[in-house]
């Protein structure tokens, strides 16, 4: 590869890269814990949100040996609005692998621990102690095929490319500059060609095909999933069960659901012969939407005051969005129809 390009690129990633928490100013090596914690973020969290969450992360459990001390419910409410809670779970896990074992420094080893794929792998080990791997997520993806104007790039191919690209010297900050291009300059509907520095040596750039490279990958269909919900409250308190660890939304609290296979009279009658012994409802509260990637949830709730002995302030529970939603049914002091 051009050794031309390598220098134009991370020149202009030394002069322009974005200033975020989980960045080295100086030149060296990062410690391995906050590059790992900063990765599981950036998974499926935009950098302006990860960053919050990074802070946050790091101020409650300092160290490794912190985190993994802690209990997972104090993870998970920390995690709180973070989404994939699978992330908080994995994490976790893997802080007690660490802390028991040792921290990783290869890019296998890492491989090895719970919720770090081949790219987080890479990218830890490639920023943490410069190992001469390459990284590709989908800002790399978008700038190599662009670089080599390939319309369809299979997973081999890209991971052999970004391989033959790679500054061995600099492998870390190498890596993050294709990164760092991708989400400023490259960007997948209004690239930013003319400020790109690497852009005489674009083959889409040339052939002007930027917009169409890569192709967008098809999407998966979205599922429409109905359920009804319980909320069994009583003086600001309300009932939450804990989730399967294994199923959606594992490891949080949440309100009773049942999800609509037949009609809704008859999932509401199995949450109420679940959850309570008494067989009349306050009444129906309102809908709640909510999305999460492939899923669509349209869910009818219902309230019921009950003084059951295990009522808890929500506040106190590690909760998802959807339940936050269904909660704030009760706590907007909309009247409940009665049924």
């Amino acid at each position: 590869m051009s050794n031309k390009l390598h220098l134009l690129l991370l020149e202009w990633y030394d002069t322009h890269a974005r200033v975020l928490p989980w960045r080295q100013t100086k030149a060296g090596s990062r410690e391995p814990y906050q590059v790992w914690l900063s990765e599981i973020l950036l998974q499926q969290t935009q950098v302006s949100r990860a960053s919050s969450y990074y802070e946050s992360f790091l101020e409650a459990f300092p160290t490794l040996q912190d985190l993994a001390a802690a209990p997972l419910d104090t993870v998970l409410k920390l995690w709180e609005g973070a989404g994939y809670y699978a992330r908080a779970r994995s994490l976790h896990r893997a802080a007690q692998i660490m802390a028991e074992s040792g921290t990783p420094s290869a890019y296998l080893a890492w491989l090895e621990l719970p919720g770090v794929g081949r790219y987080t792998a890479a990218a830890i080990a490639s920023l943490s102690t410069n190992q001469a791997v390459a990284a590709v997520d989908g800002n790399v993806r978008r700038v190599l095929a662009r670089l080599e104007n390939n319309a369809n790039p299979s997973e081999d191919w890209l991971w052999a490319t970004a391989t033959s690209y790679l500054e061995k010297d600099r492998a870390g900050a190498w890596n993050e500059a294709l990164i760092e291009l991708g989400a400023t300059i490259c960007k997948p509907k209004k690239p930013l060609c003319l400020e790109c520095p690497i852009a005489k040596h674009c083959l889409a750039f040339r052939a002007n095909t930027m917009l169409s490279v890569p192709a967008p990958k098809a999407r998966a269909k979205v599922k429409l999933v109905k359920a009804v919900a319980l909320l069994l409250h009583f003086g600001g308190e309300v009932y939450l069960e804990l989730r399967p660890k294994n199923g959606l939304l594992g490891g949080l609290y949440g309100v009773p659901l049942e999800s609509i296979s037949t009609t809704l009279e008859a999932a509401l009658e199995l949450l109420l012969k679940r959850y309570t012994p008494l067989h009349s409802l306050g009444g129906w509260c309102g809908e709640v939407s909510h999305t999460m990637t492939h899923r669509q949830f349209e869910i009818s709730v219902f309230a019921l005051e009950s003084k059951r002995p295990d009522l808890v302030r929500p506040t106190t529970r590690a909760i998802a969005n959807l339940d936050r939603k269904i909660l704030k049914l009760l706590e907007s002091g909309l009247p409940v129809t009665s049924s």
